[in-house]
């Protein structure tokens, strides 16, 4: 009897993971009864990613006292995984959606409550901290998270900076003293799925920074404070922290994770997969079953269908991608092997968020029922 692994990333506002799990054991049982399902939940290092690992590894989400972008204080969640391991995603507290948005302010936002979260998590004992850096309301070059660890931003005239953005352009020095015992013997890892600078045309500022309520004049200001801060920030770790790819991350956390913390920085599904133990998975494995809301152009660039498509490609396991909606012109990422879009014919995407249940188990009927016809067709 086969065996099938079932590791799809959630639609979002619609199916979980654990739902299309569900809906693809169905249909694997009635036509191959007796077969072999194994599910995962996958998470590319968005929102849901700490959620989809403990589901997926054991370990329970926690929560904590922490402040939003504007410091005012909120209860975060993060998840606490076996073997003293923490997945904080910087959106829990930090988030863009915390916020209305009237209130968005880069020049005013600070990450220090994404701080927070990692020092609670180093007061629990963990050892191994991966941070999701997507959805951050921030543009701080990570400041306010390195002072909530006990990094401090001097002025010229010694006072210390609250470390939002506005800020960028007053460092004059950084004393981080105070950081060494506080992260010793621990490890981080940065989830990011971009690849920008801190600075330029595709950095923190002048990429993102209209997205989180910058005009074009705070934007450039951001961008000057920035540009400023980088030096600064290059001069203390004595090389080129900010013009490393993913430097730009939420509004610059990204180069403060390197700089502050010594994280590597990888893809959120890569840093999923290896958390989950993929390879192990994929071990007697016939044929994998992933998906995501919708197959486009940026799904080659760290999405969920990419990152397993690809594990599936390197141990020769057959990948097969149910998706919501697919672009016409979407090539399918390396390793998939098909793509079983939900939609049938002419239908709005109204009326596929509605019915999203009812069209996913319709789409894994019509795989299964191929796979059934091919293995009949050889004997």
């Amino acid at each position: 009897m086969p065996t099938f692994l079932l590791a799809s990333d959630s639609l979002k506002g619609t199916l979980s993971s654990e739902q299309t799990a569900a809906l693809l054991a169905k249909a694997a049982r009635e036509h191959f009864p007796g077969c072999v399902t194994r599910s995962v939940p996958m998470a590319d290092g968005g929102e849901g990613t700490a959620e989809a690992l403990v589901a997926a590894c054991g370990g329970e989400m926690v929560e904590a006292e922490s402040v939003d972008a504007l410091g005012r204080p909120i209860r975060a969640r993060y998840a606490l995984l076996p073997q003293g391991r923490a997945v904080i995603e910087a959106a829990s507290a930090s988030g863009i959606t915390l916020l209305g948005r009237s209130e968005l302010d880069p020049l005013a936002a600070s990450s220090y409550g994404t701080g927070l979260l990692v020092a609670d998590a180093l007061d629990r004992g963990c050892r191994d901290v991966s941070i999701a850096l997507g959805g951050s309301a921030t543009n701080d070059g990570g400041m306010g998270m390195a002072r909530a660890l006990g990094v401090r931003f001097l002025g010229a005239d010694g006072a210390e900076l609250e470390g939002c953005g506005s800020d960028l352009g007053w460092v004059a020095s950084i004393d981080a003293t105070a950081l060494a015992p506080r992260v010793a013997g621990a490890t981080f890892h940065a989830m990011c799925d971009v690849d920008s600078p801190l600075t330029g045309p595709t950095g923190a500022s002048l990429m993102f920074g209209p997205q989180k309520g910058a005009s074009p004049a705070v934007a450039g200001r951001l961008e000057h404070g920035m540009g400023h801060y980088a030096m600064i920030l290059d001069d203390l770790v004595g090389g080129r922290v900010s013009g490393r790819a993913g430097a730009g991350a939420a509004g610059g956390l990204g180069a403060a994770c390197m700089a502050f913390l010594d994280a590597d920085l990888s893809s959120g599904i890569a840093r999923v997969l290896e958390l989950v133990g993929f390879d192990r998975l994929l071990e007697g494995v016939d044929v994998c079953f992933t998906g995501e809301g919708h197959l486009d152009s940026q799904t080659a660039r760290g999405k969920v269908v990419s990152g397993v498509a690809a594990a599936c490609g390197r141990r020769g396991v057959p990948c097969v991608a149910i998706v919501g909606g697919c672009d016409p012109e979407a090539r399918p990422p390396a390793g998939v092997s098909a793509v079983v879009p939900l939609a049938v014919g002419a239908t709005t995407l109204e009326d596929l968020l509605a019915d999203a249940e009812r069209l996913y188990a319709l789409a894994a009927e019509r795989a299964f029922a191929l796979l059934a016809a091919g293995a009949a067709s050889r004997g």
